[in-house]
């Protein structure tokens, strides 16, 4: 039982970082009906980014989210404006994929040149710190990467719930026809929901790197991951993203702990298979919701 706990903690924690990584991607999906496999590209790129900096300027990985999270959406407003706007209506949402994936391996090819294919790791002086209560123990770093990850979830919560912007992305996930006729400009709020999707990413690229060793082509199976959060929780739904970051990172650490880490990717896919066949929509799908 004592070990069964201490993977659930864990599994806890996990969780919370795989909802903000996957947060971005299905806000992306709601709001422009896209895919962006490049999501994980830019979880890796923000890791090494902050591992720069950390490595060269002894910049704190935390610290640097408040450099990078700025920097990655200019980048990801940018990636819009250049490549997704452009696309032809008629087939936009099957062109977007060809469009993110090459950012994806653009993405990969660069870091590949820039710092080899050799594995990488953020290792600071708190890398091993953890705290110990009733005979079980947290990371500091697991439990840093978690609270930072609900505080931008429950910032980009009230964005979206409070404010002019959000209310026009809700209206444009909910009916992008009647939202265009009201005055919503599409555009931006796609330009600006694609820009935060990978801010997200910045932010979780820079905790990733402190809890796993990364390389170029760490990507794939992350964007594997956050692909079966999404619909598992339910295409466009924010909250079905979070509730299912926590379901699958919980089974994935125990079946680790219980197990086999072995294991522990595969289940995954299990859970995703199992659930889907009863709720083909995930479990947040648009048949039962009205808004994000």
């Amino acid at each position: 039982m004592h070990l069964f706990v201490q993977a659930l903690i864990l599994g806890i924690l996990i969780g919370g970082i795989y909802a903000l990584m996957s947060s971005g991607l299905t806000l992306v999906f709601g709001i422009m009906r896209v895919i962006n496999v490049a999501q994980g590209a830019m979880v890796i790129l923000a890791a090494y980014l902050s591992y720069s900096m950390f490595q060269t300027l002894h910049i704190d990985p935390f610290l640097s989210i408040l450099l990078l999270a700025p920097a990655m959406f200019g980048l990801g407003v940018g990636i819009h404006r250049l490549f997704i706007r452009t696309l032809r209506a008629d087939n936009a949402e099957e062109m977007s994929l060809l469009v993110t994936w090459a950012t994806a391996l653009a993405v990969e090819g660069i870091l590949s040149v820039t710092y080899t294919t050799s594995y990488r790791s953020t290792i600071t002086s708190y890398a091993q710190a953890s705290w110990t209560f009733g005979g079980y123990r947290v990371a500091e770093v697991r439990a840093f990467g978690f609270l930072i990850s609900v505080a931008i979830l429950i910032a980009l919560y009230l964005v979206l719930a409070k404010t002019r912007f959000g209310r026009s992305v809700r209206a444009t996930v909910q009916n992008p026809t009647s939202a265009k006729l009201l005055g919503v400009s599409a555009d931006r709020v796609s330009a600006l929901g694609f820009g935060i999707g990978i801010a997200t990413a910045a932010a979780a690229g820079a905790v990733y790197g402190m809890i796993y060793p990364f390389h170029p082509g760490s990507h794939y199976d992350l964007i594997s991951r956050l692909l079966s959060i999404v619909v598992l929780g339910g295409l466009g739904s924010l909250g079905g993203a979070v509730v299912a970051s926590m379901i699958l990172g919980i089974a994935e650490s125990v079946v680790a702990v219980t197990i086999s880490p072995i294991w522990s990717s595969f289940v995954f896919f299990v859970v995703l298979i199992a659930i889907l066949l009863f709720r083909p929509q995930g479990l947040f799908g648009i048949r039962e919701r009205g808004a994000l």
